[in-house]
């Protein structure tokens, strides 16, 4: 079962996520701040990382910098899901090593989808 953590401060959000990323048969880790993930990471090897920008403690990109000094995450794949929609905002996630960078509103059907998308490549590097 892949796994997904979910990092937002915003409660309805990480409902509606945790309730579509179960019911698509992940098993999905709910965080609250960057320091709950960094938590996480330290039993779990996630295969996503849904990372907020604008959290309480430790942002996104505190969370993504940390995170991509790893070696055990570099096929971890990190998706910012951000209401931060200005153009600079999402040229620094990306450049800063995100994989994708989605806004908010989003659907959750195209999320998933990305997801997928996502993962699939990460099993065709694996293969090769």
């Amino acid at each position: 079962m892949k796994k997904i953590v979910i990092a937002d401060d915003e409660h309805k959000i990480l409902m509606s996520l945790e309730y579509s990323f179960r019911k698509s048969g992940y098993d999905v880790f709910i965080a609250r701040d960057g320091t709950e993930v960094l938590d996480f990471l330290e039993t779990i090897t996630p295969d996503i990382i849904l990372l907020d920008i604008m959290m309480p403690n430790l942002d996104g990109y505190s969370t993504l910098e940390i995170i991509r000094q790893q070696e055990k995450f570099k096929n971890t794949r990190v998706i910012f899901l951000s209401a931060k929609n200005n153009p600079k905002d999402i040229k620094k996630g990306l450049e800063m090593g995100a994989d994708a960078y989605v806004t908010k509103p989003y659907s959750i059907k195209k999320l998933l989808q990305q997801i997928e998308d996502l993962l699939r490549e990460n099993n065709d590097i694996e293969t090769i």
